[in-house]
């Protein structure tokens, strides 16, 4: 636990939790052994002269002060590193997030991924503020009480340390075999989560289609699934729970008989039999809480096994001696790539000289996008390479790389915050005229302009609050405001109505203006003006050339602009 703790945490906080669960340990122990001056108080306490116990009162009472300071000391450390740590944790978890291949981020990825940064981290890191403590209390605290009563009588100590491998093996029985019902609980917790998900999401259609009073049968199920799962998890841990009472029990009775038996023998006095079952009450209390506080254990240690396994994955690879383009034209040389066992990019090669537009047209699922994304080194290829001024992106420094680039996509996501935040997120040190220049070429000047806050105007998570339009003109001008030498556009118009895409179209010509531009298109009036024209069909290049010459050779391209060109007519 403590190992993989200090694994995901990394070599930088590994001091202060050793530094922590030493104190912890040390306060343990000294809690165990003051428990030995109780021996010599209560023989004075039952001889002839009771007030030689005071000597000894006063010693018990100075190892329970110094017990107290050091509990608190260690409580207080907990707090402090558990704190810091999660900042640490939460700090560790979004460099390497950052630093993932984009297509590591599956749509179930994605939920388990926000699930684990909010609760699982939170769960993980209460182990060094909440539970380290008692773990080590109940785990350290009996060991020290069974090495006194070793001490003061061999019989009765063998007889307490006999129990300690047989509450070590429920314990580990318990935790192995709870370990596949917390996953199933775990899995069905997500499931049922993302069925919740789905009810909310499905709301316009269900009431579209008059099923407002029905139930949702998947959710139904999901849930039901959690309550069996629940069931079947509690059913488990209570053989767990029992056998520990049960053992914990045994022990003291047999204590209680054995002291009794070598009382009335003579071999013991009353004051040492009396401390001995003092000492096995105090022995009992950590040894039952063992199993509420290894259930909380085994919940953080699972998420400390997720926050691991993400934190495991491999980045893409930085290079060891990095190189810096100089020129910005593109070329694919050969490139492949897979995507589960699939060809999506198929051995494709072209060139795009400095400065000029190239359009990549092609029906869906022919790897338009993907074809943006390995550029920009979302993915790195299978097979051959792609370059920016003759150098390979696997060569270039990650920022240095993402400097060259100004994306723009159909999907655009803002961050909750003003509108300002946003535009100024692709240059924090931006001046205001640029500022303003950038909204301006992107028509956003006239979004702020009717808004009552201007650029105050909160966007609300994910851009809520602005219609799709808006958030793409945001957008253009994060993009305009970038002033990087290649443009890569992702259907930008798409799903725009035609007021917003004449504003849009606008902004993304001035973005293109004197720029390498990579653009993908389903509307084919978008890439007229390109200067190449590449036809994408199953990963592969079944057509390029310009617009004229592609209509003339009346292939695949010729196809797609007649009907493109269907609906302009009506």
């Amino acid at each position: 636990m403590i190992r993989m703790l200090l694994r995901v945490l990394g070599h930088e906080y590994a001091r202060p939790v050793r530094r922590t669960v030493a104190l912890m340990t040390t306060t343990a122990i000294i809690e165990g052994l003051s428990y030995a001056l109780l021996v010599p108080v209560l023989r004075a306490l039952f001889g002839d002269t009771p007030e030689d116990a005071a000597p000894w009162l006063i010693a018990f009472g100075v190892a329970v002060a110094i017990y107290g300071v050091l509990r608190y000391l260690s409580d207080l450390s907990g707090f402090r590193v558990g704190t810091t740590l999660l900042r640490g944790v939460y700090r560790r978890l979004g460099d390497h997030l950052a630093r993932l291949p984009i297509g590591w981020y599956t749509e179930g990825r994605v939920g388990e991924v926000s699930v684990l940064a909010s609760r699982g981290v939170l769960q993980a890191m209460s182990v060094i503020a909440h539970m380290l403590a008692p773990l080590v209390s109940a785990s350290v605290t009996p060991l020290a009480i069974v090495v006194v009563m070793l001490a003061f009588d061999w019989q009765l100590g063998l007889a307490a340390l006999a129990a300690v491998p047989i509450v070590t093996a429920t314990q580990i029985w318990t935790g192995r075999s709870m370990a596949a019902v917390d996953a199933e609980r775990h899995e069905r917790d997500r499931e049922a989560a993302r069925r919740v998900i789905e009810y909310l999401q499905a709301q316009p259609v269900l009431r579209a289609g008059g099923r407002t009073v029905e139930r949702f049968r998947s959710l139904d199920d999901a849930l039901r699934e959690v309550g069996r799962a629940s069931r079947r998890q509690a059913l488990t841990a209570l053989p767990g729970v029992l056998g520990s009472t049960l053992v914990v029990q045994v022990m003291f009775t047999a204590l209680l008989v054995l002291g009794a038996y070598l009382t009335l023998g003579g071999t013991i006095g009353a004051a040492e039999v009396l401390t001995i079952l003092v000492l096995a009450a105090r022995c009992s209390d950590p040894l039952l809480s063992l199993a509420e506080i290894g259930g909380k254990v085994r919940s953080a240690r699972a998420e400390l096994t997720r926050l691991d396994a993400v934190l495991r994955t491999e980045p893409l690879p930085e290079p060891r001696d990095p190189i810096r383009p100089e020129q910005h034209d593109l070329e694919f040389d050969s490139v492949t790539f897979r995507h589960r066992d699939r060809a999506v990019i198929d051995d494709v090669s072209f060139s795009l000289p400095e400065g000029q537009r190239l359009a990549v047209v092609g029906p869906s699922g022919s790897g338009k996008s993907t074809l943006l994304q390995l550029l920009a080194r979302f993915y790195d290829v299978d097979a051959g390479a792609v370059r920016i001024g003759g150098v390979d992106v696997r060569a270039v420094d990650t920022e240095v790389l993402m400097s060259q680039f100004a994306i723009v996509f159909q999907d655009v996501y803002l961050f909750d915050g003003t509108i300002e935040e946003n535009v100024r997120l692709a240059r924090p040190d931006a001046d205001d005229a640029e500022l303003l220049a950038a909204a301006t070429a992107a028509r956003l000047d006239e979004v702020i302009e009717r808004l009552p806050d201007g650029w105050a105007t909160n966007v609300g998570e994910g851009g809520a609050l602005l219609s799709g339009g808006e958030r793409q003109r945001v957008s253009i001008a994060r993009a305009l405001l970038k002033n990087a030498p290649i443009v890569l556009l992702d259907e930008v118009t798409s799903a725009l109505d035609p007021v917003n895409e004449a504003a849009v179209h606008a902004g993304i010509e001035h973005l293109m203006a004197g720029r390498t531009v990579v653009m993908v298109a389903h509307r084919l009036r978008t890439v007229q003006r390109a200067d190449h024209i590449v036809f994408l069909d199953g990963g592969r290049i079944a057509e390029h050339g310009t617009h004229d010459e592609l209509l003339r050779r009346g292939g695949r391209y010729a196809d797609f602009w007649k009907v493109s060109m269907v609906p302009a007519a009506h």
